[in-house]
């Protein structure tokens, strides 16, 4: 058992187990850090750097690419020849949709810090105080002047490229110098103020545009937007090149990989988690390995997995859940519905690079004075851009020609899409699939979540707006756009095993421990009460932090 111990045990290591990693070991604690799939290091990214003309088949999938990972295909752009790598195989790691449910994963050292979009938000005192003033889900038991140095503390050091707006819906954080704006886009913003009296801003992104002094081995972005790939110059934040390379550096972590956690192990007489089970992916070997305290950031679905299939006699129903909220309340980001139009002038105007982020039009309904059929809001995410010679793939020009107009730039074209806010259902779930198994005879997770009233109304707005806004600057051929998905498409589920004020409702407490065993932690999307209509990765990531901290101030005093 002592070979097998350590002070804490962090299972997951994308955004949220990157950053308990560092904290905890900083803090003097020797961490083990458990993940499931393969290991990566900085700068081992396979197509970092390849050129597309040489990518097989174009770049495209094949057929058995689409056979095993037709699931994590469906978001259109995940499964290619270039970043394929980094997503499940859909057969061994396979799970069942009772209605259907987009569950993109990926399962190696980093997780999704690696394909993760970048974008860095941070939630308002609008967002955290809703539950409680419109009576959706339960109220959050912390509010934002909780979570502000914490933000502080995860933007200075992975670094956030963006633009102080001085906006209550959407908090200014700690940023770098802004990218630039298009010239398209820099006219939007001005049509939306004037207007509209609405802001338009360029997006907070986790790409740095100054070094970092604390992380010699990331440098600034180089405008390529190959970011899905890996980035080999650590430009964007990732668990690879920033927080695990930090919690390598202070000799406390042992990292772990290809170690599958499926339960955690509580002792009824001490009313304590004392350590987890594994399955080495690569031997299938049983293994067991203990410590004083248990983060659990093995992404929402990971963590209500390894909760759910806890169950003992003092949880029968799984582990910390006595409130019979435990992998209920799923919340995604619904969006697939907006806007696009031409842009007729500014045709001697181009950009520089390949920007590796887009513009954003933060949240403006039910704010203040403004009042909807439907509670909540959604922002816009979008960009304007110049078509480019893969406009000329229909074109029957040859030789000379072709060469000529390849040479030239084409139309300019802006789109924006809507992110909006999803409620807290309770019968929004996912439960155990017992009758069916994966590749390591461990039960799957069988997903049971839609859409409601709210967010079909929701949508109405969402895509009448983005017309409106593109019309009023003048904009041609206004094409709007409303597609039926299924949840999970945003990949950002969130809301399973939430945070709260009272055990009875909710699954784990103000510092995200588990109400019924507070030496357990879960700091990933589960933990969340609402889901606000901004990316959430920056949240987890501030709530981890701070509920390291606490973890081991409560250690020092003897609590845990």
């Amino acid at each position: 058992m002592n070979d097998n111990t350590y002070d804490a045990i962090v299972v997951g290591t994308g955004v949220s187990g990157g950053w308990a990693a560092k904290e905890l070991t900083e803090k003097g604690l020797k961490t083990l850090v458990l993940e499931r799939g393969r290991d990566v290091r900085h700068g081992e990214y396979p197509t970092a750097t390849t050129d597309p003309w040489q990518f097989e088949y174009g770049g495209r999938p094949t057929q058995q690419d689409l056979e095993r990972q037709g699931v994590q295909a469906r978001t259109g752009y995940t499964i290619t020849q270039a970043s394929k790598h980094w997503f499940v195989d859909d057969i061994d790691n396979p799970y069942t949709e009772i209605k259907r449910f987009d569950w993109m994963r990926g399962y190696h050292v980093g997780g999704r810090s690696l394909m993760w979009a970048r974008q860095s938000y941070r939630l308002s005192q609008i967002d955290l105080e809703a539950n409680a003033k419109d009576g959706h889900g339960v109220d959050w038991p912390i509010r934002y002047e909780d979570l502000a140095p914490w933000y502080d503390h995860v933007e200075s050091f992975i670094g956030v490229s963006g633009q102080a707006e001085g906006l209550l819906q959407l908090p200014d954080g700690k940023f770098q110098r802004p990218m630039e704006m298009s010239c398209v886009e820099t006219h939007l913003r001005q049509v939306l103020e004037e207007k509209f009296g609405r802001c338009l801003t360029i997006g907070r992104v986790a790409n740095m545009t100054e070094l970092l002094p604390h992380s010699p081995q990331r440098g600034t972005c180089q405008n390529r937007n190959q970011c899905i790939r890996g980035c080999p110059y650590g430009a964007y934040f990732s668990s690879n090149s920033s927080t695990l390379p930090a919690a390598e550096k202070t000799g406390n972590m042992t990292l772990r990989p290809n170690s599958i956690v499926h339960e955690v192990i509580f002792d009824e007489k001490s009313n304590r988690a004392t350590g987890v089970r594994v399955i080495d992916a690569q031997t299938n070997q049983q293994l067991e390995f203990f410590g004083k305290i248990i983060f659990l950031c093995a992404s929402t679905f990971g963590s209500t997995f390894i909760m759910m299939n806890s169950a003992s006699g003092r949880f029968p129903n799984g582990f910390g859940n006595d409130s019979g909220e435990l992998g209920c309340n799923i919340m995604d980001h619904h969006l697939a519905a907006g806007a696009s139009a031409d842009v007729e002038g500014f045709e001697d105007r181009y950009y520089h690079g390949r920007r590796p982020t887009g513009i954003y039009i933060p949240r403006f309904r039910n704010i203040g004075k403004d009042s909807r059929d439907y509670v909540r809001g959604f922002g816009y995410q979008g960009r304007a851009t110049r078509l480019g010679w893969t406009d000329l793939l229909k074109e029957e020009a040859l030789g000379a020609e072709l060469k000529s107009r390849a040479a030239q730039p084409g139309a300019w074209h802006m789109s924006i899409g809507a992110f909006g806010e999803m409620l807290p259902y309770h019968q929004n779930r996912v439960t155990l699939d017992r009758t069916r198994r994966d590749k390591w005879g461990l039960p799957v997770l069988a997903f049971d979540a839609e859409l409601q009233d709210n967010e079909y109304r929701m949508r109405k707005d969402m895509v009448s707006d983005a017309v409106e806004m593109l019309e009023a600057a003048g904009y041609k051929n206004v094409q709007a756009r409303d597609e039926k998905i299924g949840v999970g498409l945003g990949i950002h589920e969130m809301g399973t095993a939430r945070m709260g004020k009272d055990p009875k409702s909710s699954v784990l407490n103000a510092w995200n421990q588990v109400h019924a065993c507070k030496n357990v932690f879960v700091t990933d999307g589960s933990c969340m009460a609402s889901s606000g209509c901004v990316n959430p990765s920056l949240t987890y990531m501030a709530l981890t932090a701070r509920a390291a901290n606490h973890a081991v101030e409560e250690l020092k005093r003897l609590n845990l």
